[in-house]
């Protein structure tokens, strides 16, 4: 996994801008005595913001560029001019991504679409010169405000893949063999487990130039949810599924048990992963002859759709397609909740935090100087009101 160009999970650190300062100036010009304050206002820190991008597939690019700064905003100057606005800082994350606070776990945003955009971090608003501040009484002030300041944050982003379909099973179930007998994406395939150690996405085809996208992650075994085997790491990618698709082989000793062992692991993950519409797909079915078949089917779960498969004859391929386009746009399917807006993001364990981290190669400390902000209060002229100190004299 360290060599792979698949990153699912990064932690940043994000800094936004600070306001500028107001400006204290007297107007000056000739044959205008006493012409009174004119001093600006300074300008708009930068914000930082999450922005959907298409074109990103994995949070690779941000591996390797950790810190975001957004860049102060001017200070304002004479003539009421104001200062300039800082330059936003904008991480571009494909959709999907997620995230979270790395001190406290707190979910923060969610970017699903392309273009959209959150800002994570507000920039420090400009403050205002001295000419906002003369009165009848005071008409030549001489302070004004200084900017707010800017706003600091360590970020965790999550990946969790966009798709329609999610392939669950046990390792060597034939998942990715499915994807890529349906669709063009190549996966590796051998014969061995845990073969699959990154996610991968394929676009399957369906009748009338219809398609829908189909996600196949690393298989799940008994035990997963206390780490073992790769955990229940990758499961976050068929969250946003709207129909699971469990895997058992044909050739498996009770297809009944496999099935509820994996619902099982899911139901640790995510309870309300159980809510999802579930089809059963019997893999490796031509070894199977039809009265082995016969004899399986009073066997197997109630309640759910299931078909018997083969990936590599293509037997029952095409039904199996059937079976997922009709549950896909099947009613109860859209009342479910499939859509990303219905999803509800949960905040991380606080406890269990920095060992997510440490799993993840994320758990270094950020290094970086903080700014001397003296500079910005040299021009300052400050002016107090005298107030009467005489004592009272108890009568």
């Amino acid at each position: 996994m360290a060599e792979s160009n698949f990153v699912d999970y990064v932690k940043i650190y994000c800094r936004s801008g600070k306001g500028g300062r107001g400006s204290v100036h007297m107007h000056r010009a000739k044959y205008t005595p006493n012409g009174g304050p004119d001093g600006g206002d300074g300008g708009r820190g930068g914000h930082v913001i999450l922005r959907g991008n298409r074109n990103y597939w994995t949070l690779l690019h941000l591996r390797y560029d950790r810190h975001a700064f957004a860049t102060h905003g001017g200070n304002g100057s004479k003539n009421k001019s104001f200062g300039k606005d800082g330059e936003d800082k904008i991480i571009e994350v494909p959709c999907g991504t997620v995230a979270y606070n790395a001190e406290t776990g707190e979910y923060l945003c969610d970017i699903t679409e392309h273009g959209q955009e959150v800002v994570l971090l507000k920039g420090g608003r400009g403050g205002l010169g001295n000419w906002h501040f003369r009165t009848a009484t005071r008409q030549a002030p001489r302070f004004a405000q200084p900017g707010e300041p800017m706003q600091e944050l360590t970020v965790i982003l999550e990946l969790k893949m966009l798709a329609d379909v999610g392939l669950v099973g046990f390792p060597n179930a034939g998942k990715s063999t499915l994807l890529s007998s349906v669709s063009a994406a190549r996966p590796k395939i051998a014969n061995y487990p845990f073969t699959t150690l990154e996610p991968n996405l394929g676009i399957v085809s369906h009748r009338e130039g219809t398609s829908f996208v189909m996600a196949d992650i690393p298989g799940i075994i008994e035990g997963a949810s206390a780490g073992k085997g790769l955990g229940l790491r990758f499961l976050r990618h068929i969250e946003r599924n709207s129909l699971l698709l469990f895997m058992v082989p044909g050739d498996t000793d009770d297809i009944r048990k496999e099935y509820e062992i994996l619902l099982n692991e899911l139901k640790t993950f995510n309870p309300e992963m159980l809510d999802k519409q579930r089809v059963l797909a019997i893999t490796k079915s031509d070894m199977l002859d039809e009265e082995l078949i016969e004899m399986l089917e009073p066997n197997l779960p109630e309640g759910i759709p299931h078909i018997f498969i083969s990936s590599v004859t293509g037997m029952g391929i095409q039904q199996l397609k059937d079976i997922l386009w009709t549950e896909l746009n099947s009613e109860s399917n859209k009342l479910g909740g499939a859509s990303v807006e219905t999803i509800v993001h949960r905040a991380k364990d606080v406890l269990k935090l920095q060992q997510e981290l440490k799993d993840m190669g994320e758990d270094e400390e950020f290094e970086f100087e903080y700014e001397d902000d003296a500079e910005d209060f040299d021009d300052f002229e400050y002016e107090y009101e005298e107030e009467d100190w005489d004592e009272e004299v108890d009568e």
